[in-house]
Order: C-alpha cells, then sequence, then structure tokens
C-alpha cells in the first residue's frame, strides 16, 4: 500500500501549509497549487481525497504504478497536468524546476547538485496515468461540497454588518 504523503521533513524541505504563493500572478499555476495546498490543510477535506485516492491506487497490484511516489505526489502532478494541459515531459520538467511546485509536493525547494529527490518520466507517466476522470469527479464533488461550507460561513459574518449609508 502507498504513503499518504511522508510525514518527516528533510534538510531543505518547507511544510506544505508554510509555502508562499504569488496572489497576483495571472499565471494558471498559483491557483491550482493553492487549492492542493488548501486540500492538504484542510483535515475533513484531505481525509476524503486520500480515501478515494487509496481506494482507486492502493487497493490492486496492477494499479500501484512504479514505486517511489506517494499518493500526495500523484494527486498534485494528476492535477497540474489537467490544468496546465501539458505533456509527461513538461510535467517532468515542471516536478524538476518549479520551485512552487515542488514545495506544494512536499520536496526540497532547492536545485543544488541532484536536487534531491527526482522523478523520471517513465514514473511520473505510470503514476500519474491512473487518475482518470472518474477519480477527479469524485474528488471534485467533495472538494466543492467543502468549500461550499466555507463560503457559507463567510457569507453567514458578512451578513451580520449593517451597511453604510452614504450621504
Amino acid at each position: 500500500m502507498r504513503k499518504r504523503f511522508d510525514t518527516q521533513l528533510g534538510f531543505n524541505q518547507k511544510p506544505i501549509e508554510q509555502v508562499k504563493l504569488p496572489k497576483k500572478s495571472r499565471d494558471e499555476m498559483p491557483p491550482v497549487l493553492a487549492g492542493l495546498q488548501w486540500i492538504f490543510i484542510t483535515p475533513q477535506v484531505n481525509e476524503a481525497v486520500f480515501s478515494i485516492l487509496e481506494s482507486k491506487l492502493g487497493a490492486n497490484k496492477l494499479t500501484m504504478g512504479r514505486p517511489g511516489m506517494d499518493l500526495w505526489h500523484i494527486l498534485v502532478l494528476g492535477v497540474v497536468r489537467l490544468a496546465l494541459g501539458c505533456n509527461y515531459d513538461r510535467l517532468e520538467y515542471l516536478v524538476h524546476y518549479d520551485r512552487l511546485l515542488r514545495e506544494v509536493m512536499g520536496l526540497e525547494g532547492s536545485f543544488d547538485a541532484d536536487f534531491g529527490s527526482t522523478f523520471q518520466q517513465k514514473t511520473i507517466s505510470e503514476n500519474v496515468c491512473h487518475i482518470d476522470d472518474e477519480m477527479l469527479l469524485e474528488i471534485n464533488q467533495v472538494v466543492a461540497k467543502y468549500g461550499r461550507e466555507l463560503f457559507k460561513k463567510k457569507r453567514k459574518k458578512s451578513s451580520r454588518l449593517k451597511p453604510i449609508v452614504m450621504c
């Protein structure tokens, strides 16, 4: 069975919840990484998403893919691949050279010498390919459900405020 994610941080690793993402970027990557970060730090969503991943990826030897990737790595790379519409070669490039992506994956952000953890293109493709439309639809439903609850809480707080009357 695969691990969900590695709980022991390495020397150059930053906790995923402390990764600072740009808020004013117009690129597609920062909002995707922010959503993934929210999934990671929200316990109910995290548990539900990992349950889906474990049921689909961890039960069968045929769907295990190549060794070396945690469920979190597979989820992040699968979502990034679909959000950017990129192929596995570009995904390999991003996982090795994009600092924010590496930090959200829980890897070292620096690129010194061997740049820490690396994933070969074959490892990426044989793991990420198991994330199919059905699985993403289930994950999307979980995220939407908890996202709606979050927005309901914010609306209740803002509805208590009195409107400002301008003269």
